[in-house]
């Protein structure tokens, strides 16, 4: 930029951050001028298909605040560099992160580029609090005499003329990905591309041994061969089953089908069929086929998600990171450490949640963001894809439709159940969908799989309004001596499982993920040796979990839950004659929402059927009742993202990106908190979590350690939390995450008390 002078050679030379070496000494300070040149380096590499010359100038200007002489007499005063610099009435942090942002409107503007600079001030002054608003945010805070006096305060410190030299870039915004309903995400991926390059290159000077760990990972392409030899022994070791020899066609089907041209996908096979290996091998062999560089493999409950990252880890080893918010810290109570340790998804394979997953596509957070860019060029597998939550369906849609169309992203919808995602229009266009229009089954024929996979007998309720008492469903299970019953909610399965006979098992998020991949493991080795086994679970058991079962009872829920229930009986086909699947209305009827109008939808769909109940025709009905029945913008995200009515033309360029972020919540009470439990496994002797909990108490939440105390900790409601911590059952070790203290507060069966109380008080001495 002309009119700047080059920085003089003066003491001292201005600093980004400080540390101290393992020996307690002060290093030498990381220089400013070096910061900013690598941060911008690498967020121009991270960007390179989508903005790499936005993404280049956002590095240079981010901290161009930190320029300013406050700012110097605060991080040495901070550090101990100059005990003296401290001046009176200038205690405390110095903002620094406007300067930038001020500098990118004022010069795209006298450039004759209108308000294009604008894109850069969202990024550059939101790279620490996240994203803001235009509209009563970033519009406010801009014009503040506050803002320009940061800006005017560093220019006055003389940068080096290379940095703040924009060159001969001139911004297009014809070109942003998707016009004006993409602009949104492009920031966002812009943004992601900005923080994770200041998050790698402050790490790279703060904490160099974790950077160091970091880029260790294998080629997707290394991975295939691990792939292969796995299968090839799954091949060798399989019995000569019918429903073997099918789950190997849906394989074949899979690799076959992998070289076709990106983009949307649905795999679409019978629960039972091997759809997670099947579909892992298609995405290994598309990634390949097409350059695509990691697979991201969705799963819809956070209960379930370590059995799938155990499986791939067996075959991958470490080259699997599994990634949900369980021991995420509170987001509006952050520190540097917290957000140093969180993901940035740059491992091959990664295994997450929905939430974590669409939340990251729709937020401001720095610490969610910065794993967005790591999108490109990925092939993301959305397991049980009929769970996507109605509500929310047209935004996710909307990401999903950007994201395959711009970005290099190849999407598979996974499941036994396809959800109806096509474009609809109705007469009332509030109730239109804009849908998934150009997805490509994998399997030639599904329905001659649905014909050859169909193992079990559905028996419906004779009375639709007549509910089942606990004590007498109780009484029926007890008549089978291995039967599995799936109920709608955490309290039902404990109040079930209390009237059922001794050594009757019990699942739920409620207990931790160490727990319950135990709990499984028995399940799976009783079942095979032939013995007795009566389990009581909530929901969670329906997807992911491999069990085989002769009997299963499901209470009353959408077609697509009794559906999956129906996956857990007779799955291996071993029986005789067919599987009995039981539908039956609980005692405790599903409160008002989604839960109550899929158990509607169902009931619309199989009032009166008295063939097949679970007929792969039926879901397309099933999900276009359920979605007429929903909002499917409840908290209109769209309409917070596309600006308002504003075109890219016009540069007004006002997102409420924050207020959609707010609203962007797949679970309406995930104003959760998480609780690391001290689970001590099957025979109570693992002290691993005591030795972890020790280790975060003295060295705080690094990466690796919270990815171990993820598989020991359990969600409860906010509220819920507090008044546990307010009972002394659990302290709060580090901003919004919780430890139990209380001895009974974790039983060794049912898992987390929420009412921190001995669920059984006369086992206590």
């Amino acid at each position: 930029m002309s009119g700047y002078k080059n920085q003089q050679d003066e003491q001292p030379r201005p600093i980004a951050h400080a540390a101290k070496d393992a020996f307690g000494n002060w290093r030498a300070p990381h220089e400013l001028a070096d910061h900013l040149t690598a941060v911008a380096a690498l967020a121009a590499c991270f960007a390179k298909t989508f903005g790499a010359d936005w993404a280049q100038l956002a590095g240079r200007w981010h901290d161009l605040g930190k320029y300013r002489p406050r700012f110097q007499r605060y991080i040495r005063q901070a550090s101990g560099f100059e005990t003296d610099a401290h001046i009176k009435g200038e205690a405390g942090k110095a903002p620094h992160s406007t300067a930038g942002a001020v500098l990118a409107c004022d010069h795209f503007k006298q450039a004759g580029f209108g308000n294009a600079g604008r894109v850069l001030a969202y990024l550059v002054a939101g790279h620490h609090a996240g994203l803001a608003d235009w509209f009563g945010g970033l519009e406010v805070r801009l014009a503040s005499a506050d803002s320009r006096a940061e800006l005017l305060e560093s220019l006055a410190a003389r940068p080096p003329a290379e940095l703040l030299d924009a060159g001969d870039f001139k911004p297009d915004l014809r070109a942003v990905p998707g016009g004006k309903n993409g602009f949104a995400l492009w920031v966002r991926m812009l943004f992601s591309a900005l923080v994770d390059a200041d998050f790698l290159d402050t790490e790279r000077y703060m904490d160099p041994d974790n950077f160091a760990r970091r880029n260790q990972w294998p080629a997707l392409s290394e991975l295939i061969p691990l792939f292969d030899a796995h299968m090839a022994k799954l091949a060798a070791t399989a019995p000569a089953t019918p429903v073997n020899a099918l789950r190997a066609d849906i394989l074949r089907q899979c690799r076959e089908k992998a070289a076709a041209v990106p983009g949307l996908f649905s795999l679409t096979v019978p629960t039972g069929g091997g759809k997670t290996l099947s579909g892992m091998a298609f995405a290994l062999e598309h990634a390949r086929a097409h350059g695509k560089r990691r697979v991201i493999h969705v799963i819809p409950y956070t209960s379930i998600i370590e059995q799938t990252a155990d499986i791939f880890r067996g075959i991958f080893g470490e080259a699997v990171i599994e990634h949900h918010s369980n021991a995420e810290s509170d987001p509006e109570r952050e520190n540097h450490a917290s957000r140093l340790a969180c993901e940035n998804w740059d491992a091959p394979v990664v295994v997450t949640t929905n939430v974590q997953f669409f939340e990251s596509l729709f937020a401001t957070r720095t610490s969610r963001c910065r794993k967005l860019h790591n999108l490109v060029d990925s092939v993301v597998m959305l397991d049980e894809a009929q769970l996507l939550p109605p509500e929310f369906l047209q935004p996710m849609l909307d990401v999903l439709n950007l994201l395959t169309r711009h970005y290099g992203v190849s999407v598979v919808l996974s499941t036994a159940t396809q959800p109806a995602l096509s474009t609809r229009a109705y007469f009332d266009a509030h109730q239109n969908l804009r849908g998934l229009d150009n997805v490509r089954e994998i399997i030639d024929d599904p329905d001659a799989f649905y014909r050859a996979l169909e193992r079990v007998h559905v028996r419906l309720p004779v009375d639709w309004q007549a509910s089942t008492d606990w004590p007498q469903l109780a009484q029926e299970l007890a008549r089978h001596d291995s039967v599995l019953a799936i109920v709608n909610r955490r309290q039902d399965a404990r109040e079930l499982w209390k009237k059922m006979p001794e050594g009757t098992l019990h699942l739920s998020a409620l207990m931790c993920g160490a727990h319950r991949s135990q709990v499984i493991g028995d399940i799976k080795a009783r079942l095979k040796a032939g013995m007795p086994t009566r389990v009581v679970s909530t929901q969670l058991v329906e997807a992911g979990v491999d069990v085989d079962f002769p009997v299963v009872f499901r209470a009353l829920a959408g077609l697509d839950s009794i559906a999956q229930a129906a996956g857990r009986c007779n799955r291996e086909g071993r029986l005789t004659n067919k599987g009995e699947v039981v539908v039956f209305v609980p005692p405790t009827p599903a409160p008002p929402g989604l839960l109550r109008r899929g158990e509607d939808a169902c009931r619309d769909v199989l009032y009166g059927v008295t063939e097949q109940p679970l007929a792969r025709e039926r879901f397309a009905s099933y999900f276009e009742r359920l979605y007429h029945a929903c909002e499917l913008d409840k908290k209109s995200i769209c309409g917070d993202l596309c600006m308002a009515g504003n075109t890219l033309d016009g540069f007004e360029l006002a997102v409420n990106f924050r207020t959609a972020a707010e609203n962007f919540r797949l679970i309406e009470d995930e104003d959760s908190a998480p609780i690391i439990v001290r689970y001590l496994g099957k025979d109570g002797l693992d002290d691993n979590i005591g030795k972890w909990l020790n280790t975060l108490r003295k060295e705080g939440p690094e990466r690796w350690l919270m990815r171990k105390l993820q598989r020991y900790t359990v969600n409860l409601h906010r509220i819920q939390a507090l008044q546990l911590l307010r009972q002394g059952d659990i302290e709060e070790i580090m901003p919004g995450l919780f430890v139990q203290v209380g001895d009974w507060l974790y039983d060794p069966t049912l898992g987390l008390n929420p009412e921190g109380i001995p669920v059984n008080p006369g086992c206590i001495a």
